[in-house]
């Protein structure tokens, strides 16, 4: 058995058989592993010609093993037992999963919130070392966490040069720097973008030191290299990038379903992966990763991936096999399908999976090294089939302009709210859509009214602790039943790294809900004229003016008191529409 599968049915299976056999014919799969930059067209041949590295890297990051092994063992013989990583994007959500799947702890700190931050730089300092993952350095969040870190070292008499582990790109302004103040330093490939970067030095530091086997997932990966770099119809890359990016017409949603596969967390990986590498110039491919099971509802305009373990895909290349299915792949009226099936009774348990009836689904099973580089060349070539460069980030770029533009005049100002209702102050930006609302669960119906039945989304954007306020992601699975679309969930500023690409721009169909809040206590930058509070406010701040620019309706809720407010959205936003 392969350790790489990938079946599909519907539409999905139709893209397969459609667009596969030019694949081949083109050479696309030995062209990407050859770094052919002329695949995405001329206007973007100069950026892939500069970010093609990554379709090597099961074996050229092979000698970073032996110095991360040196270099955790040196961290532990002087007490360390916690990693802390510094980084946004793919530099932080690969080791994210790596070490999830491991089973090992990683600190992720990837939030300018100032409780969150003061909380990784309070906690078993004496026991810490910390990764800073940049690729220039110029990533302002990041700057902002490695100051409060060498502060609080130096505070409390630690030498950070000790505990401070930089991983950068080679003659960046970052590496110089680092390299001045005698921090050790660790270079990445320049020639790989950040979210193509989990077998780079990126991925691979932080997961180490962690104690992950990060020379299993190196095996992994270069397992099935030669695979997917073969020019034949049987390549999983092949096949799942025609299934994400050749439906006729384009299903521009991917709901990604962990139904059992062993890579913790992959799905916020991909998702990251496949917002920002596609999601541009009015097209694109928006990845929701769905809260529990497969949602009941029909989407359309949506492929449905299962992410399953090895050997557990058993979908059939046939639309018809599927009672709750036309021929063609497309859903079926369930009045017809329960004529023609007798059921269970009402809460039974029918034995079968939850594959929703989308009529377009994907199984999708391998480990995680293999898995990494499965979909980096699937995404690559959904890029070519949509005519965009899979390797620009231009909205990312737009949103940080207005961040810093906010925090250089205002520290972030929101302006005036349109109403406040208890401890949540209420505005509207993106257009007059907010009516004569003055409540709360009023103005979540009028954003939610600007929804397209057919083809919108619904993305809620909390800048808030995503670990103490975890439970807040719960209102994407009540507002995917309720709304009947699909939901995305984002924790500010990470996924202005990940989905904020697409939310700016992909297909414009998007209503968007901020949440923001007071921060219980402010913390100080180090050596910089802002604190984090007004940090991460300009965040929200950038990203919601931009995505008014665009055109997109924009909800922003701030608490003022948190716990209350917090309870007001929560309620509000699970029980809009119902």
């Amino acid at each position: 058995m392969s350790s790489l599968e990938v079946t599909a049915r519907g539409a999905a299976a139709d893209a397969i058989e459609a667009h596969v056999p030019q694949l081949v014919a083109d050479r696309v799969a030995s062209r990407i592993f050859a770094q052919d930059a002329t695949l995405w067209g001329k206007a973007a041949e100069s950026e892939a010609g500069k970010r093609l590295s990554w379709v090597g890297l099961a074996r050229s990051s092979r000698p970073l093993l032996g110095e991360i092994a040196a270099l955790r063992e040196e961290l532990r013989g002087d007490g360390v037992s916690r990693i802390v990583l510094c980084g946004m994007g793919g530099s932080s959500l690969a080791p994210e999963v790596i070490c999830a799947t491991a089973g090992v702890d990683l600190v992720v700190l990837d939030s300018s919130a100032p409780d969150v931050v003061r909380r990784a730089v309070e906690t078993d300092l004496k026991k810490t070392a910390v990764v800073v993952s940049s690729k220039s350095g110029s990533t302002v969040e990041t700057d902002s966490q490695r100051r409060a870190f060498e502060k609080a070292f130096a505070d409390a008499g630690i030498d950070a040069t000790k505990r401070i582990v930089v991983v950068t790109d080679p003659g960046s302004p970052l590496d110089q720097e680092a390299r001045g103040a005698g921090y050790r330093v660790v270079n990445a490939d320049p020639d790989v973008g950040g979210r193509y970067s989990a077998l780079t030095a990126f991925g691979l530091v932080p997961s180490g030191l962690a104690g992950a086997d990060i020379g299993a997932l190196l095996d992994d990966a270069e397992s099935v290299a030669d695979l997917l770099a073969e020019d034949d119809e049987g390549n999983p890359a092949l096949r799942l990038g025609a299934a994400m990016g050749g439906t006729k017409p384009l299903r521009d949603k991917l709901v990604l379903v962990d139904a059992g596969t062993e890579n913790v967390g992959f799905g916020a990986w991909a998702e990251q992966l496949i917002a920002e590498s596609t999601g541009k110039d009015g097209t694109g491919i928006l990845p929701v990763v769905a809260d529990g099971e497969a949602p009941k509802h029909t989407y359309a305009d949506a492929n449905l991936v299962r992410l399953v373990a090895v050997g557990d895909a058993d979908l059939e290349e046939s639309p018809s096999d599927d009672p709750r299915l036309n021929p063609d792949g497309t859903p079926r009226h369930p009045d017809s399908i329960a004529a023609e099936q007798p059921g269970p009774a009402d809460g039974a348990d029918d034995g079968e999976d939850d594959l929703g009836d989308s009529g377009s689904v994907i199984e999708v099973a391998g480990s995680l090294g293999a898995q990494f580089l499965l979909w980096e060349v699937a995404t690559a070539v959904a890029g070519r089939l949509l005519g965009i460069n899979p390797f620009d980030q231009p909205d990312v770029e737009s949103a940080k302009a207005a961040a810093r533009g906010l925090l250089e005049g205002s520290g972030g100002a929101a302006g005036e709210p349109a109403f406040t209702d208890g401890s949540v102050e209420v505005r509207a930006l993106g257009g007059d859509w907010l009516g004569d609302a003055a409540t709360l669960p009023a103005a979540v119906s009028a954003v939610l009214s600007q929804l397209d039945e057919d083809h919108g989304y619904v993305a809620v954007m909390a800048y808030l602790d995503r670990e103490s306020d975890a439970d807040l992601e719960q209102v994407a699975r009540a507002l995917f039943d309720r709304t009947g679309r699909p939901v995305t969930f984002g924790w500010g500023p990470r996924f202005l790294h990940s989905t904020g690409q697409y939310h700016k721009g992909g297909s414009p169909n998007g209503v968007f809900i901020q949440v923001t809040a007071e921060p219980s206590e402010d913390l100080e930058v180090p050596g910089r004229d802002f604190t984090f509070g007004e940090f991460i406010a300009a965040q929200a701040g950038g990203d919601a003016q931009v995505l008014a620019e665009h055109g997109r309706p924009v909800l922003r809720l701030h608490l003022t008191t948190h716990d209350r407010g917090l309870s007001q959205v929560r309620s509000a936003l699970s029980t809009a529409g119902a």
